[in-house]
């Protein structure tokens, strides 16, 4: 019950407030013979002390790039994994690593990467023990397939790519909605680092500025050759002025100066179509996982909200339970 209060999906506050009176009820009809007792065999106050210390961490406004930051190390990410198989010493681990050809002092995996994932609430240490928290282990069942797009993320950044990957999972947009979300000084700069990396695609096409020809009847207009060969080229969908100067064999200037008479006779009109990036199929997936654990983190958030509270009122009513 105790695992399934967190794996709770947390938009359903009903169920999630039933598992909690359950447990709340279990707790009152408790009597332990020690405080000790209670802290050993409780589940509920192991429940309790991890939410309680889970809230502060994930109160860090700063959490959302922590989390990311602390995942996208890959030495890092194969000792979370090692620890979410199952309690483990600091030699097991190393012992782990060096298993699959990564050799670390134990000074350095304690440090550099396990006591980051402690930080980011993932991992909990008890009598030199390491063991995945209840969250760490909700998260470690999202991260089927991470390792293989850890390379093509940036190890420490603001994580401006893992917000743009999420935003163009909902369908390609427009870099004017990009810049909604992204400041317009880095956007180019994570838009060509993304593409780089295979994980979005950039437009075929850069060209953005259209001209058409409108419904009027050019046999109303005195045109030149010139104008009557550059109206007579432009295709029903429309076309660009670089293209439209190849079809015609004219300099761009030329072009445009032509394209200037003609919308003046109201011959054609021009159309703007917005530069639009999508996602690879390997940024899809790398998306997708991201986007699941963010909804995770949010989802814990919420629960945490939502649940210590009333676990403080519970335990303040019993006299062996610690404060």
């Amino acid at each position: 019950m105790v695992v399934n209060l967190l794996s709770q999906n947390t938009q359903d506050h009903r169920g999630a407030s039933e598992n909690l009176k359950n447990l709340e009820d279990m707790c009152q009809h408790c009597s332990p013979i020690t405080p000790m007792q209670c802290l050993s065999i409780c589940r509920f106050y192991k429940l309790k002390n991890e939410l309680r210390n889970l809230r502060n961490i994930l109160d860090n406004p700063n959490y959302a790039v922590d989390f990311f930051n602390v995942l996208k190390n890959q030495t890092r990410f194969r000792v979370f994994q090692i620890i979410a198989n199952g309690r483990c010493t600091l030699v097991k681990v190393q012992q782990e690593l060096k298993n699959i050809g990564t050799k670390h002092s134990l000074y350095s995996i304690s440090d550099d990467y396990i006591q980051p994932l402690i930080t980011v609430g993932l991992v909990t240490e008890s009598l030199g023990k390491y063991s995945a928290t209840l969250f760490g282990l909700s998260i470690a069942d999202l991260l089927d397939g991470f390792d293989e797009f850890i390379q093509k993320l940036p190890v420490q950044s603001e994580c401006y790519e893992e917000t743009l990957l999420q935003l163009l999972l909902s369908g390609s947009k427009s870099r004017h909605e990009i810049q909604q979300v992204l400041s317009p000084i880095v956007a180019s700069r994570i838009l060509k680092r993304l593409a780089s990396a295979d994980l979005i695609n950039l437009p075929a096409d850069r060209n953005y500025v259209f001209f058409h020809k409108s419904k009027r009847d050019p046999t109303l207009e005195t045109l030149t050759n010139s104008e009557i060969k550059v109206y007579q080229a432009i295709p029903a969908e429309g076309v660009s002025a670089d293209k439209l100067a190849n079809i015609v064999g004219l300099s761009q200037r030329r072009i445009y100066n032509h394209i200037r008479h003609l919308k003046g006779k109201k011959l054609v009109f021009t159309r703007k179509i917005p530069i639009t990036y999508n996602l690879t199929r390997d940024g899809q997936k790398i998306a997708l996982i991201l986007h699941n654990l963010s909804k995770k983190v949010e989802e814990t958030w919420n629960f945490t909200e939502c649940i210590t509270p009333s676990a403080e009122r519970v335990y303040s009513t019993n006299p062996y339970r610690l404060k």
